[in-house]
């Protein structure tokens, strides 16, 4: 069994720990940093540097064997395996880049990408899992935090590709290769499994407010300092202080655990406190007829439970009767192929599809979005598309938080409102009108981020946290299944194919992205859609976790 930590600081530790891992988790979007030298260095053509990306994508989602492992064993084993992942896959890149190794095949770094990247399940999964169970009555409050800051990784990176590395391809792989799985190595002590808090705590919502202020003040400090880097030539000695900054800023929700071993409150002591009596007296007073190994009992659990036997899994509550172990409800929790079988499982996997599917194909094409429509600098680009991805990521776990809490509004209303905004926002992109560009970008932005962070709570909330690693990284499976259908595909072949009208290797004008822009409305109009029918099967469920304005642990099915 893993050691549950108890106590109310330590939450806050992982917390802070895990906006580390978050970043390093976000290693998958430096692709547009170096995807150029990989381009002119070992002279791939278009299509090779499209599937480069695809690989990427396939990398960053594929997540169902972490999904497995966080369950079976403690988080720091699957941040090893993560780390392990980004050295060697990262290493092969930078070998291949460097000149330092010559004429690795195409497919060895194909598939180097796909490990490299593959990290950031790895890491993603164990910082969500662990901190969602041990929070688990603000799930869509920690999903915004976590994916916040995994959206501003981009940005972050950016910084330390402009400032520390000086534009270097080479130097960026290097220390990918050797920088991400240290910082993993020294986070590992910090992610583990504590008891959770079941009660309200209002200092709980000010240390919450509190590291999303702080992230929203390192997003607007990151994308200034980028404009301003672009802009201006900065010295060696300004860009350093600039880095430092952001660092300190990183630092920040550190802050609440220093805070409460200063400042301890009476309400954390009796709840440690309370802790430690129950475990004493359920070890030698009593034992109950029917023990439930899910969520709803210990949210930090990271074991099956597989052992326990028939009998006592079928022991009747009250009478001691055997009865037929009924399947779980929506809320319960469920295993992965019990999920499988719900047509509410298979409705959000679509949504979050159509979703992601479209946004990333815009992000992968961003920068021949931009030279195709005349600006050749995409930098900025980039780091609005990032800044306001942690924008939508952010908030649209604050705000889907606040109305699930007020209302027990379903969180897919606002998959639903933000799918309606990108079926606009692609309409603008295909119009390409003079100065939409970046609005379009920034629209864009925001919904894509959304989606992350609504579908996140929205599984665990349906199907229980047990099972939520496996649950979750499935649901993940639509970024790459999009990026393969709508990017690698669509707009990768509607694109040679304009610019072998123009008689070019790159495409300008907008009819270069326009077909594909106009399907991606199509999408989203059948993603919303459907969001529309998910949102109306799953608002009793809502009503049911959420009555009184709080959130209540369900009854669990034991299985």
């Amino acid at each position: 069994m893993v050691n549950v930590k108890g106590g109310t600081r330590p939450p806050w530790v992982g917390l802070g720990a895990a906006v580390w891992l978050q970043i390093a988790s976000g290693n998958a979007y430096n692709f547009p940093l170096y995807s150029h030298s990989l381009k002119s260095v070992l002279g791939f053509n278009q299509q090779q540097l499209t599937m480069l990306g695809v690989a990427n994508d396939i990398g960053e989602n594929v997540g169902l064997v972490p999904g497995l492992v966080c369950n079976k064993f403690p988080p720091w084993v699957v941040l090893l395996i993560g780390s392990f992942s980004c050295f060697f896959g990262y290493g092969v890149l930078w070998l291949s880049l460097s000149q330092t190794v010559q004429n690795l095949p195409y497919w060895m770094l194909w598939i180097a990408l796909c490990v490299a990247t593959n990290s950031s399940a790895w890491f993603s999964t164990t910082v969500l899992v662990t901190n969602m169970r041990n929070f688990p009555l603000s799930r869509g409050t920690v999903a915004g935090i976590l994916k916040g800051y995994g959206g501003l990784s981009a940005a972050v990176y950016t910084e330390v590709y402009s400032a520390l590395l000086r534009n270097s391809s080479s130097k960026l792989l290097l220390f990918l290769a050797l920088g991400v799985p240290a910082l993993s190595l020294l986070m590992m002590y910090f992610i583990r499994p504590c008891t959770p808090s079941l009660g309200e705590d209002s200092s709980e919502s000010y240390h919450f407010l509190f590291v999303q202020v702080t992230s929203i003040v390192l997003g607007v400090y990151v994308l200034t300092t980028t404009i301003l880097e672009d802009v201006f030539s900065l010295n060696v000695l300004v860009s350093y202080t600039l880095l430092i900054i952001m660092v300190v800023l990183l630092m920040a929700p550190l802050a609440i655990p220093v805070k409460m071993t200063f400042y301890p409150s009476n309400r954390g002591k009796l709840g440690v406190s309370n802790v430690s009596v129950q475990d004493d007296s359920s070890a030698e007073n009593s034992e109950p007829l029917l023990t439930p190994l899910s969520s709803s009992a210990n949210p930090g659990s990271f074991q099956e439970g597989d052992e326990i036997s028939e009998v006592d899994m079928l022991l009747a509550e009250g009478e001691g009767a055997v009865k037929k172990k009924r399947r779980p409800r929506r809320g319960e929790d469920f295993k992965f192929t019990e999920a499988m079988v719900k047509a509410d499982f298979w409705l959000l996997f679509l949504v979050y599809f159509f979703g992601v599917g479209s946004g990333v194909t815009v992000l992968n094409n961003l920068a021949q979005i931009g030279i195709a429509q005349g600006i050749h600098d995409t930098k900025i680009l980039l780091s609005l598309f990032s800044f306001c991805n942690f924008v939508g990521r952010l908030g649209g776990g604050v705000i889907s938080e606040y109305f699930v809490r007020l209302k027990a509004v379903p969180r897919t209303v606002w998959m639903t409102c933000t799918q309606v905004v990108m079926i606009i926002t692609y309409l603008l992109f295909a119009s390409a009108l003079n100065g939409t560009l970046y609005a379009a970008t920034a629209l864009l932005g925001v919904c894509y981020g959304v989606q992350f962070t609504t579908m996140v709570p929205t599984a665990s909330e349906l199907f229980g946290l047990k099972h939520f690693g496996i649950i979750f990284n499935f649901m993940s499976l639509g970024n790459p299944l999009g990026a393969y259908l709508f990017s690698g595909l669509l707009a990768g072949y509607l694109y040679d194919n304009e610019a072998a009208k123009q008689h070019s290797a790159t495409c300008l004008g907008p009819d270069c992205f326009r077909v594909t822009f106009l399907i991606l409305a199509g999408v989203c109009g059948l993603g919303t859609l459907l969001s529309i029918v998910l949102t109306m099967r799953i608002r009793p469920v809502y009503q049911m976790l959420y009555a009184g304005g709080s959130f209540r642990l369900p009854q669990s099915s034991s299985h």
